[in-house]
């Protein structure tokens, strides 16, 4: 396929963009830095440093023979996003170009202000240019599991049959996001469930849970291949958080009282599933939703379960409950279905102790590295 990869230097799509070239897919990878600039300006950067995308692209030729193509730019320039449409005329769109984090958007109204403008008008470009220059293309886009909130029902897989005064009708199952970040992406579900409606798009959205981890088949080739790795609150996922902290002797930081449970999957899973949903695109007028997680904890267990491995290894690990900056149900029901990319063909790295030790093996060799006033912003809301 031609495979078009918006936010291609991120977390999530560098490692997408090397799995897919290497499978022999016409890749084309598309990023503006925004990540990167705002790492540096709330002085949060990554672990350690990742080459920029120009010369992530020659390493990955000279260690692979495999191309890669590169456009730096917004997306939230038609101009800019259109012209690559109409030049590639791709079968594939994968939309991680959005700015991804909750606690950011919460910070200021110049975060949110960022947050809406950059996610929804990249979603809506993106649909456009479509419909304009590549009707056929298929747009996967990473939703997010916070799209549903915290339901007293089970959560299924974006669908919900109502029966009401003896009518029935299926309806997108209701969302009730925690954060601005997570409205957006529910905006994101919407517009594009709307264009499916009206213009016969094809779309699959992704409901992805949080995701941790460093390593992937392609990172593993050369350390310059490496994905862009944040432990800070503003960008850093629970799992790395935590392993940062742990070895940084940082207590491990659960808000309140810990009982939030959401869906986790690996960083390899997160990879398999995109690469699922190519593979399976829906008709025209279609509108695929999976929610993307393959095992579910609560912030209480996930600390458990680092601290465990921690003190195993010699970091003595402290937990730590600590006043809740977050507007959220402390403890909850949490009952989600996660079989359709299963029955795709997904076969899920879940997260035992020995994930845990190898995360812990690639971040200790980064130990002096850590700045520990990076860790805790104390972003409320």
């Amino acid at each position: 396929m031609k495979v078009i990869i918006l936010g291609g230097d991120g977390y999530l799509g560098w490692p997408t963009a090397m799995h897919l070239s290497a499978k022999g897919h016409e890749v084309c990878v598309v990023d503006n830095y925004l990540r990167r600039d705002l790492c540096r300006k709330y002085d949060v950067q990554p672990l350690f440093q990742v080459p920029n995308l120009h010369e992530r692209i020659r390493i990955w030729k000279e260690l692979t023979g495999h191309e890669i193509t590169l456009r730096i730019g917004d997306c939230c320039q038609y101009d800019f996003l259109s012209n690559i449409v109409k030049d590639c005329v791709p079968d594939a769109i994968v939309h991680y170009a959005e700015q991804p984090s909750a606690p950011f958007s919460m910070m200021s109204h110049e975060a949110a202000f960022l947050t809406v403008n950059n996610n929804l008008q990249s979603t809506l470009n993106i649909a456009w240019a479509v419909r304009e220059y590549a009707p056929n293309a298929h747009i996967v886009k990473l939703g997010t599991m916070g799209e549903y909130g915290t339901p007293n029902i089970d959560i299924e897989e974006g669908w919900l049959e109502v029966e009401h005064k003896g009518r029935k009708d299926t309806f997108l199952f209701p969302r009730q996001a925690s954060s601005l970040y997570h409205t957006t992406k529910i905006q994101d579900t919407d517009l594009l469930w709307f264009y499916v409606r009206m213009w016969g798009l094809r779309v699959t959205d992704l409901m992805q849970g949080p995701v941790y981890g460093l390593e992937t088949n392609e990172t593993k080739l050369d350390t310059r291949l490496s994905t862009i790795f944040n432990y800070d609150e503003l960008f850093g996922t629970v799992v790395n958080r935590f392993v940062v902290q742990a070895i940084a002797g940082y207590p491990l930081t659960v808000y309140g009282k810990g009982g939030q449970i959401r869906g986790y999957l690996n960083l390899r899973d997160t990879i398999a599933c995109v690469e699922l949903a190519l593979l399976n695109a829906p008709a025209k007028g279609e509108l695929n939703i999976f929610n993307q997680v393959t095992e579910t904890f609560s912030v209480n267990q996930l600390a458990d379960m680092v601290a465990k491995i921690g003190n195993e290894r010699g970091h003595a690990v402290e937990v730590q409950s600590v006043e809740n900056p977050r507007m959220e149900k402390e403890e909850h029901y949490y009952n989600p279905t996660y079989s359709g990319l299963k029955e795709l063909g997904l076969h899920p790295h879940y997260l035992t102790e020995k994930v845990l030790h190898n995360m812990f093996s690639i971040v200790e060799q980064y130990k002096e590295a850590i700045s520990p006033h990076k860790i805790f912003k104390g972003v409320k809301w």
